[in-house]
């Protein structure tokens, strides 16, 4: 008798805690910083625009990315391959993160295209940030911020 309230028991258990074994959905979200929080925001000698503030992305968890790309919503609505104006790949297993800056480099990743930068962003521009993992996608709307004196 005790055996069976035992297996009723784990199995109510693990039925009301499914959530928690289940992986979700990846939440992106950003944040200006002003630029005396972020360090070294230079990047081959070649400076941000400095119209805006530097864009902070944050997940929900720490992630495996496998590619990163920020594209021109713009592009997106009118080109059917999108041009990315950020655009990283890894080739074996990035380190995980919770958060990165636009532009700057992540750990065990690199450019998809030998040699290029990311380009500046534009201040009232909307942009898409698409991120990889090895088993779940995401996607996240942006806009960067003028800078305020």
């Amino acid at each position: 008798m005790l055996i069976v309230l035992a297996v009723v028991l784990g199995g109510l258990s693990l039925y009301l805690n499914q959530d928690s074994f289940r992986k979700g959905n990846i939440h992106l979200s950003h944040r200006s910083r002003p630029a005396r929080l972020v360090a070294g925001r230079k990047r081959g000698g070649r400076d941000d625009n400095p119209e805006i503030n530097p864009i902070v992305f944050f997940c929900d968890r720490k992630v495996r990315l496998t590619a990163l790309k920020v594209i021109p919503v713009s592009d997106i609505e009118t080109n059917k391959y999108p041009h990315p104006i950020w655009n990283l790949v890894s080739d074996s297993n990035s380190v995980p993160i919770k958060e990165f800056i636009y532009g700057l480099p992540i750990p065990g990743m690199r450019s998809a295209v030998k040699g290029t930068l990311p380009d500046p962003l534009q201040p009232g521009e909307k942009y898409r940030l698409l991120i990889e993992t090895p088993s779940e996608k995401a996607e996240h709307d942006f806009e960067p911020v003028r800078r305020t004196p």
